[in-house]
């Protein structure tokens, strides 16, 4: 029996590999997509990233209290970049720009406006709007300070007061490791490598069985000496190696083209993402056996891999999304595996923490084999 199988099995990879479109969809366009998307949400990064400074223009009369209010905002994670020129200032996604005269103009009791210039909107902006407004107004509280003692307000009095003992503190810990969630191509290769492999097994996988069942090469088979369960086997296994080589393929692509770091848990991750594959192999097959026309498949199998692709987290970091979301993540097999990748390899997790997720990969695997072994029909 074994023997067949793998006899069949060795002319399903060839003939597969024959055909242009699995050369396209396992090797070309998943490499694409890691660029495209990659290079797109690489910059969505959080308010406090180093890599992404405020550039600080203040002319040479703004004073000592243009230098108060910087200290404040780097006590608040804020790093700043001292800039001379406005188009040196142009280059960077975040300006602040004190007024000339600043110190004079405060201390005469003159308002005056700091403008905070940055590329983009939403909750990042609101969270760089609040720890600015809140650097400012601690420089206006100390001022109020100095002024209600009626000490001399100069440069001296602002740092012996910035050192001086405070009656109230507040102590901050944190209570566990905070996660960040990846962006750029630690999440893109990841997501596109997990969209493809599904949409390869559901299209190529579905389709070369629609294929060899309107060709008559199925009912050849059930005429031959060999048995059922081997047909189903070989055809199975056949599909699996096309997962198993893309799966390959992109974990070395987004290594070496894209610098993407797969973590220290290797054989755990080989694991989840050899589960998974034989979970899209089975579920593949399925629509092969239950769907009649090549255009069924494709138009079933598309479908389906993007609704799991964008609700399971392959487009996206699912740790973002409301917390009903992230559960719903977990009703598809591209949630279950990237939420171990995440667990992995940006987490750093060890391998124990993802074996929940391997169990159910592979009782679904299971379970959907047995749905192929007693469905699969040769005409």
């Amino acid at each position: 029996m074994l023997g067949d199988a793998l006899y069949l099995a060795r002319r399903d990879i060839r003939y597969m590999f024959r055909e242009k479109a699995t050369w396209l969809w396992t090797f070309v366009m998943p490499v694409v997509f890691f660029y495209f998307i990659g290079t797109i949400t690489s910059g969505f990064r959080g308010p406090t990233d180093t890599r992404d400074p405020i550039a600080v223009s203040a002319p040479p009369d703004a004073g000592f209290l243009a230098g108060h209010v910087e200290r404040r905002m780097e006590a608040l994670q804020f790093r700043l970049v001292r800039v001379k020129s406005p188009e040196e200032l142009a280059r960077y996604r975040r300006r602040l720009v004190f007024p000339p005269g600043f110190t004079a103009s405060v201390l005469a009791g003159k308002p005056m406006k700091i403008q905070f210039q940055r590329t983009g909107s939403g909750q990042d902006a609101d969270y760089d709007q609040i720890r600015l407004s809140r650097a400012v107004y601690s420089v206006l509280a100390d001022l109020l300070v100095l002024a209600k003692d009626g000490k001399p307000v100069d440069q001296l009095a602002v740092d012996r007061l910035e050192k001086a003992p405070r009656h109230l503190t507040l102590e901050v810990k944190p209570a566990g490791r905070r996660l960040e969630p990846p962006t750029g191509f630690e999440q893109a290769v990841p997501g596109t490598m997990v969209m493809f492999t599904l949409l390869v097994l559901f299209t190529t996988g579905g389709i070369s069985l629609a294929i060899e069942r309107n060709q008559g090469i199925l009912r050849r088979l059930a005429s031959a000496p060999i048995s059922r369960p081997s047909v189903v086997l070989a055809k199975w296994m056949a599909r699996l190696v096309v997962g198993i080589v893309q799966i390959a393929f992109a974990l070395a692509a987004g290594s070496i083209l894209f610098g993407v770091k797969w973590g220290s848990n290797l054989p755990a991750l080989a694991l989840v993402l050899l589960a998974y594959a034989a979970l899209a192999t089975s579920l593949g097959m399925i629509l092969g056996n239950f769907l009649r026309t090549e255009q069924q498949i494709v138009g079933v199998g598309v479908l389906s891999t993007n609704v799991m692709a964008a609700l399971g987290g392959c487009w996206w970091p699912i740790e973002i999304t409301p917390a009903w979301m992230q559960k719903l993540a977990l009703a598809f097999p591209t949630g279950w595996t990237m939420d171990a990748m995440h667990k992995l390899v940006s987490f750093g997790e060890p391998g124990v923490a993802v074996l929940p997720h391997v169990v159910v990969l592979a009782a679904a695997a299971l379970a959907a084999g047995w749905v192929v072994a007693r469905s699969f029909r040769f005409q």
